[in-house]
């Protein structure tokens, strides 16, 4: 029973989709525009770097106070539990922000959450997140990709140190873990799986920061419209 209203709870946090509202405030459904989906990247395109930057704070905020709660309202009184219960209440942000019920369950793709998730849940996660998301990003500007390269080392982390007793749970405990992990991995990758077919082909379409990689986004983008 615990485990499902820790669950609820971080779905309640999860539905409030931050590029839906931040696009409402500027007059528009961020849903209808660009690449259609409610998260940071398309915010980002769509509205620039500063409206991408605030909607990827919001939408780590979010798990982050989620699993604060859990982590001081309810972990104490199930000890044996603690980190189980903190990664359903994060399966529970990331499943609220991909499938929010008041927008016909069309969210986002849940990787800035699931950010806040491990940030949130245990400090380890926090270097090997970033070396693993932002190193990719800047090498290359997918940020499909290192979304995905962060859901697999995310996965591979919570297995390693989970046997490693990082945890300090039972066995039968991590096993659940393994599973939620496992769970949200798959559905990273569903989620993106017509981003994994455009990295394939070689026609991703890259992300860039500043004013002058977005020129060359565009410019590249024009090149290829050209030569079709």
């Amino acid at each position: 029973m615990v485990r499902l209203l820790c669950l609820v709870l971080g779905y309640v946090f999860g539905v409030f989709q931050t590029a839906f509202f931040y696009g409402k405030l500027h007059g528009i459904d961020i849903r209808e525009h660009g690449s259609g989906n409610a998260g940071t990247t398309n915010t980002l395109r769509v509205l620039g770097t500063k409206a991408g930057l605030i909607v990827f704070a919001g939408d780590m905020l979010k798990s982050i106070i989620a699993i604060c709660l859990v982590r001081f309202l309810i972990v104490p009184k199930f000890p044996e539990i603690g980190p189980l219960l903190i990664l359903y209440t994060g399966a529970g942000c990331i499943l609220g922000h991909n499938f929010p019920f008041y927008m016909s369950f069309k969210g986002g793709k849940g990787i800035a959450t699931t950010g806040g998730m491990m940030i949130a849940s245990h400090w380890a996660y926090i270097p090997v997140g970033l070396i693993l998301f932002f190193g990719n990003f800047f090498l290359n500007h997918y940020v499909s990709l290192g979304s995905l390269l962060l859901y697999t080392g995310f996965m591979i982390q919570t297995v390693v140190m989970g046997q490693m007793g990082v945890f300090g749970v039972e066995q039968a405990v991590l096993n659940e873990m393994y599973v939620v992990a496992a769970f949200l991995t798959l559905m990273a990758f569903w989620k993106h799986r017509s981003n994994i077919i455009r990295l394939i082909r070689g026609n991703e379409r890259k992300t860039y920061l500043s004013k002058k990689g977005k020129e060359k986004a565009a410019a590249a983008e024009a090149s290829k419209e050209s030569s079709k």
